[in-house]
């Protein structure tokens, strides 16, 4: 797993220290780089493949090795490892789970779906092709949340007619996982920052303030910046928003006072607070004064939002955030669309995809009080309890992570 993140190697470390049975490997930088340039994600898995190998080779000396669980790197079978692959994504995600979603435009599919020159693109192909080998597919889902996506895989409806003799292997769905809060602290990178956020939200009455927050790597134009910041000024609803520079500085600790328009901090001081960068989201989300979440739609922020009973207005920025979120729309109804692209003549978006202010207002309000969420807000408390349940004495996310461990200590 990469580890080049301070809030990774924090956590890395906390668990190392624990007495919990598990220990971590690091992999060398691989050092059969074909370029000078710096190789792309897909390729850097590849080229770490015979790292992974000599990984479990060596393990292999002095431990039984009983599966290998992965999210990415393909290993031959000629290795007699019983292999699973775990999603932390949403399950319909790959080429051979479309007749578990709803009707999907192609400009939503993750890019490289799209070229079939990309390189990316031929890595999915051999990553579904992979499936049917396996021992298992893991899933961070629950089955009360994709049953149509569960149904469609389990039934076969997802393997290709060709494939003689082909049988899908067993799929596990062990989710809502969410990380312990104690656990969380450690990947904390500003604790005073943690504490300001959370006193605020202590002032707040209950279920009223919209938390906006796009992931690490999610971030906005200026010119959008200011259209939402009207937005929510105008919306008169309670709001704390996570403000991230524009590309390509979204690293750098934003100007705040040159980001947002003349006198907005000022004016909304009495009813919102704007983060720099980063909050703790799952900490805010589990809050009792925040009532709605505008997400990127990344899967570990929605199975947070879905795990404490949180409706969403779904922003979805790259990669799969946009079938998440015809997903999360269409099919579960626990999220409210930034942008309603089944009128895509409608004056919501303009030519360079910029969701104007009135639109930022409306969702708000709606997600928030307004008859039109209330359907969503119904939703998101009867998939909390449901999701409470997956994991209570008897559930289904835990009698298949229990047998699933079991499987693995019998060999």
């Amino acid at each position: 797993m990469p580890s080049d993140t301070a809030a990774a190697s924090s956590f890395l470390n906390h668990i190392s220290q624990t007495n919990l049975p598990i220990s971590f490997s690091s992999l060398p930088t691989p050092n059969n780089q074909p370029s000078p340039k710096p190789p792309t994600p897909i390729e850097f898995i590849r080229l770490n493949v015979p790292n992974v190998i000599h990984a479990l080779q060596t393990m292999s000396l002095h431990s039984n090795i009983l599966a290998l669980i992965t999210s990415s790197v393909h290993i031959s079978y000629d290795h007699h490892i019983p292999t699973y692959y775990y999603f932390t994504s949403y399950l319909p995600n790959t080429h051979l789970h479309f007749p578990g979603l709803p009707p999907i435009k192609a400009s939503h599919l993750p890019q490289p779906f799209l070229d079939r020159d990309d390189e990316a693109y031929h890595y999915f192909l051999n990553f579904g092709a992979c499936y049917l080998n396996s021992k298992g597919i893991i899933i961070n889902t629950l089955d009360s949340l994709e049953p149509r996506a569960i149904k469609a895989i389990t039934d076969a409806a997802c393997v290709p007619t060709s494939s003689t003799g082909a049988t899908v292997p067993p799929l596990h769905c062990i989710g809502p996982l969410v990380a312990d809060a104690k656990d969380r602290a450690f990947t904390s990178p500003d604790h005073a920052s943690l504490l300001d956020c959370l006193s605020w939200l202590n002032e707040q009455p209950s279920r009223s303030v919209v938390f906006l927050c796009f992931g690490r790597k999610g971030a906005f134009s200026a010119a959008q910046l200011k259209e939402l910041a009207i937005g929510l000024e105008r919306s008169d609803q309670r709001f704390l928003w996570v403000v991230r520079n524009p590309p390509p500085h979204i690293d750098t600790e934003p100007n705040l006072e040159l980001l947002l328009p003349q006198g907005f901090l000022e004016r909304t001081k009495t009813r919102g607070l704007v983060m720099k960068s980063w909050a703790p989201q799952a900490d805010v989300l589990r809050h009792e004064s925040v009532g709605g979440f505008v997400t990127h739609c990344g899967w570990n922020s929605v199975m947070e939002a879905v795990s404490l009973g949180v409706p969403m207005v779904a922003w979805p920025l790259y990669a799969e955030q946009h079938m998440n979120s015809v997903v999360l729309v269409e099919e579960m109804k626990l999220a409210l669309p930034i942008v309603d692209t089944s009128s895509l003549s409608s004056k919501e978006e303009d030519k360079e995809g910029l969701v104007k202010a009135e639109v930022v207002e409306r969702r708000v309000r709606e997600l928030m009080n307004l008859e039109e969420g209330k359907a969503v807000r119904e939703k998101s408390m009867e998939m909390k309890a449901m999701a409470e349940a997956a994991w209570n004495n008897g559930g289904s996310s835990l009698t298949t992570f229990s047998k699933l461990v079991a499987s693995w200590k019998q060999g």
